[in-house]
């Protein structure tokens, strides 16, 4: 199998305020967008012909990635115009395809080895994996030969625990039963119904879905386990460095800073003095973490200007927001409503882009703040404050 269609024209509405200005797919962890992750580990399987499948916010996605070049691949655009599902927008490629392919999703993450041993399965196949949410995911029945039964997309119940991973080998053949269905699943069962094979291959290697803002959280735990120390910037005397912790080119970590990896710092931060760095934490480029700031488990995007004397935990911060002295951020565990859902998780506080947050700021677990909100100093953050809002 040597071509691959990649979905990326989603927006992941459940994920604002990170999804309204780019594609679910362009969300950042660890420096790159959940996205090259993807092309990177098929690029390592010696699949380099690409074909992206792009929609919401298209132009990001061009922008970045390119001809493909520059990650060994060639990729080939189409557009679904309308984000219908996943087999309309699989069926928008059609025009692209010489044979067998893979299909897999763009904003989920995935290693070289979580499909090396699937490329030489015979389509039509699933790969499909055990979790402990399946009700999250798409839940898949065996039968006794282990050939896919049926397929239920979020059930209620979950009668087993697994579920498809959305990724797919495929045959040209898979165009005939698209239409009318507009997902994946659905087109699956309905050849089930007709009589075709669907085999399942099972893996236990990375693959990681983001339907939540904490699960941007996950799946940056995930990759910063497989960092390796590299130090490209400048650290002074009197700064502690264990485990392992990446510095990207231009940045200065100050004097009496602690800093405990797996920890990502990019390109042209100034860190410091004093500020203690804990595990699982990735800071984007040019990011200004100010004196006696602490940051534990938490991803904090381009551009952003932390204040001294910061408490900041279990948290995402999107790129450019300005946040003044002593913010905090603490974990706990706290009911998060998304769209008509309502979610008990651990977790910090959600900044959308571009905030403004003055001095003493106090973010209650669970706060999700929109994009280019604002907000005056000393205030106390709960709930859901939409985009622009203004706190004063």
């Amino acid at each position: 199998m040597k071509q691959a269609v990649i979905l990326a024209a989603g927006e992941g509405q459940r994920l604002r305020p990170f999804t309204v200005n780019r594609p679910k797919a362009m969300l950042a962890i660890a420096g790159k967008p959940i996205l090259q992750y993807v092309v990177e580990a098929l690029a390592q399987n010696g699949i380099r012909d690409i074909v992206l499948v792009v929609g919401y916010h298209k132009e990001q996605v061009l922008d970045y990635m390119g001809s493909g070049e520059q990650l060994g691949v060639r990729l080939t655009y189409v557009t679904q115009p309308k984000q219908l599902g996943t087999a309309h927008a699989l069926a928008q490629a059609r025009g692209s395809i010489q044979g067998d392919f893979l299909t897999l999703a763009g904003d989920n993450l995935i290693e070289a080895d979580t499909i090396a041993s699937f490329l030489n399965i015979k389509p039509t196949a699933v790969l499909v994996k055990r979790v402990d949410d399946p009700m999250r995911y798409g839940v898949v029945t065996l039968d006794q030969r282990g050939e896919v039964k049926e397929i239920v997309e979020k059930p209620a119940e979950a009668r087993g625990n697994l579920v498809s991973t959305g990724i797919y080998a495929f045959s040209p053949q898979i165009f005939d039963f698209i239409e009318p269905e507009l997902d994946l699943p659905d087109v699956l069962n309905k050849m089930i119904g007709q009589g075709h094979t669907i085999r399942a291959e099972e893996t236990e290697d990375t693959w990681l879905d983001v339907i939540y803002p904490w699960d941007i959280l996950s799946l940056n735990d995930a990759i910063l386990r497989q960092i390796q120390a590299s130090l490209a910037g400048t650290v002074e005397a009197g700064v502690a460095l264990k485990g392992q912790v990446w510095v990207g080119k231009g940045t200065v970590i100050r004097s009496g800073s602690y800093i405990t990896g797996p920890v990502v710092i990019g390109e042209g931060c100034d860190i410091g003095p004093n500020v203690c760095i804990l595990p699982a934490t990735s800071l984007g480029n040019n990011v200004v973490i100010s004196p006696f700031t602490q940051i534990k488990n938490s991803v904090i995007g381009d551009d952003v200007s932390i204040g001294p004397g910061g408490i900041i935990e279990d948290s995402v911060i999107d790129q450019g927001c300005i946040i003044g002295g002593h913010f905090t951020a603490c974990c706990g565990r706290e009911e998060v409503k998304v769209d008509h859902e309502r979610h008990l998780v651990s977790v910090g506080a959600m900044l959308g882009e571009g905030c403004n947050l003055g001095s003493g700021v106090v973010a209650q677990p669970g706060a999700v703040v929109g994009n280019y909100a604002q907000v005056h100093s000393l205030k106390l953050l709960s709930g859901r404050l939409p985009d622009r809002s203004l706190v004063f």
